[in-house]
């Protein structure tokens, strides 16, 4: 779990390892603000192999690509989200096609044909 302050949720066992680390929150690689986080076992194991391995030099470090990949993770989910909410926006408005087998086998043939062609312009003429 993260916390900041006490706010923080303590586990109530001591399986948990607490971590300090430093999270960049500004956007510009400053680094503003402490937070503790705490680690399962597995986490903290998963963590000192990496580190063992030469993956990461510090715990922060993984804490930090953690965090790295769930902004990315967020920021796709709502890319994603976006995409459909215009999907179904352009349904509504009656722009959509009706998928069938016969449209499936002319978006087939239409594929091929463009493919084609492009690699006939792409062949060197003959001589």
């Amino acid at each position: 779990m993260c916390g900041n302050g006490d706010h923080r949720l303590k586990p109530t066992t001591a399986a948990y390892r607490t971590i300090p680390c430093l999270v960049d929150r500004s956007g510009l690689n400053i680094y503003r603000d402490r937070m503790n986080v705490d680690l399962t076992p597995d986490q903290r194991a998963l963590v000192k192999r990496a580190i063992e391995s030469g993956r990461f030099s510090h715990e922060e470090e993984a804490v930090q690509e953690a965090l790295a990949l769930w902004e990315e993770r967020e920021r796709r989910q709502v890319e994603i989200l976006a995409a459909l909410d215009e999907a179904e926006a352009s349904l509504a408005r009656g722009e959509g096609r009706p998928i069938t087998e016969d449209s499936m086998r002319a978006l087939a043939e239409d594929i091929k044909q463009r493919g084609r062609t492009r690699l006939a312009a792409e062949r060197p003429a003959s001589r």
